[in-house]
């Protein structure tokens, strides 16, 4: 006999943590199901035990940018043992922790693959469950990229369990994934090589301070290699050899691990949609507005599951709001992701919020375009970084700030100040009329405009 529920949420993450702890506390009866340890791929397999690793990669590359400039002694290294370890004090307890805060506002978790049954059926763990409303919230997973020996690939999350870093170290992609890694590894005594099959990294970001970072990379032993698509994996003694095709030219690599670090789509399979009625399309959900299903009005789909915005967890926090707001009360809220800021944590931090230069123009907009290297201003200079820069877009005719792109120490902080312009439509001569603390990094802003 199938259990009762007002919502069942299918995942633990970020979005689906937010829309069910929101609705228990309207009084609906809720149930969350995962197969994986709750907590969801952010806090556990994702941007919180990166930017860990990170942090100590950034102290040891401190470190060795200001010898001859006032620091001495035995140069710092990371030990990659001890700091898997310290990353795990922040990713163990999630799991206990979150199902604990399930049971004490009395939503019901279930371990186990989610199925459909019905359009308002879930199968899961052998138990059957009924519900007003589905919430699929599952995440992402690697794409599957059709090539030989594609099994042979490591994922993001194998890398962040590595007990030790291998000497030769391959990412295939070259986003945030491979861009990411690769300063982490590099910064602790990896070969590093990147496979991008595009022209140029990161091709969301502002291709001017992408160059520069490239450059960054390539200066710390990174091997960059752009337009070169991976066509097969295979296994070579104790190692693994890389295939791909550069310029016409087929050539080969080898590494002791591979990567996969060329997208992620929805984890949708395994969920049967055909059974609950819910259209998708290129293995992306077919929503409303709403974030609710066009062919089932009981489903709806936040964070990563949804791609209605980018896959970030502040937009995942988001959703997760929105479509509590919409069951709760009726379909009356849209997503709002105007003024998102994206970062790239790499050594330097890359960062973004608003329209790149391309985007500008396809929309016919007039504005006017400040850009700068800034590996003199002081903000760089005190801490040693050569790689620093920024591009900022502000609309001709009103002022308004149409987009912000950062590279350099404390990009990461810095961008939220545009994204808050952004979001309430400030403009740069408010923004620049502003006093900030001195000396700081945001105090850099008022130049950029």
């Amino acid at each position: 006999m199938a259990t009762q529920y007002d919502l069942v949420v299918i995942g633990t993450g970020t979005a689906a943590a937010v829309a069910a702890f929101r609705c228990r506390a309207s009084g609906w009866r809720v149930a969350v199901i995962d197969q994986l340890p709750f907590g969801g791929t952010c806090a556990l397999r994702g941007c919180d035990p990166k930017k860990v690793l990170v942090g100590a990669a950034e102290t040891v590359d401190q470190d060795r940018r200001m010898r001859g400039k006032g620091v001495v002694g035995g140069e710092s290294r990371l030990d990659w043992r001890e700091l898997i370890a310290f990353k795990r004090s922040f990713t163990e307890p999630r799991p206990q922790q979150l199902e604990a805060a399930f049971a004490k506002s009395g939503v019901d978790a279930f371990h186990g693959r989610a199925r459909f049954r019905g359009p308002r059926t879930l199968e899961a763990g052998g138990e059957t469950l009924e519900a007003r409303f589905i919430l699929i919230a599952t995440g992402s997973e690697p794409v599957r990229l059709g090539i030989t020996g594609e099994d042979l690939l490591a994922t993001s999350t194998d890398f962040l369990d590595l007990k030790e870093l291998p000497r030769r170290l391959l990412l295939v992609g070259g986003g945030y994934i491979a861009s990411e890694f690769s300063h982490i590894a590099a910064r602790a005594g990896a070969q590093v090589t990147v496979l991008q099959q595009r022209e140029r990294l990161l091709p969301q970001f502002d291709p001017d301070l992408v160059d520069l970072l490239t450059r960054k990379s390539r200066a710390l032993g990174i091997d960059v290699r752009l337009g070169a698509r991976v066509t097969a994996l295979e296994k070579a003694a104790e190692q693994l050899r890389v295939h791909f095709v550069s310029a016409g030219t087929a050539s080969s690599v080898e590494a002791d691990i591979v990567v996969h670090a060329a997208g992620r789509a929805p984890d949708l399979d395994g969920l049967d949609l055909a059974a609950g009625d819910v259209q998708h399309e290129k293995h992306r959900l077919r929503l409303n507005a709403f974030l609710q299903s066009v062919s089932n009005p009981a489903v709806y789909a936040a964070g990563d599951a949804a791609s209605s915005g980018p896959p970030l967890t502040p937009i995942a926090g988001h959703d997760g709001e929105v479509v509590a707001g919409n069951m709760l009360g009726g379909n009356r809220e849209r997503p709002n992701y105007l003024g998102t800021p994206s970062i790239v944590f790499t050594i330097p931090p890359l960062a973004r919020v608003g329209l790149l230069e391309e985007e500008a123009r396809a929309r016919n907009l007039r504005f006017h375009t400040n850009y700068e290297q800034t590996s003199d201003w002081y903000t760089a200079r005190r801490v040693g970084e050569d790689c620093a820069g920024f591009k900022v877009l502000v609309e001709e005719e009103t002022g308004s700030i149409l987009g912000a792109h950062l590279l350099g120490p404390n990009a990461e902080e810095v961008i939220n100040i545009f994204g808050l312009a952004i979001r309430h439509r400030l403009s740069a001569a408010q923004i620049k009329a502003s006093i900030f603390g001195y000396p700081t990094a945001i105090s850099d802003v008022g130049y950029m405009l």
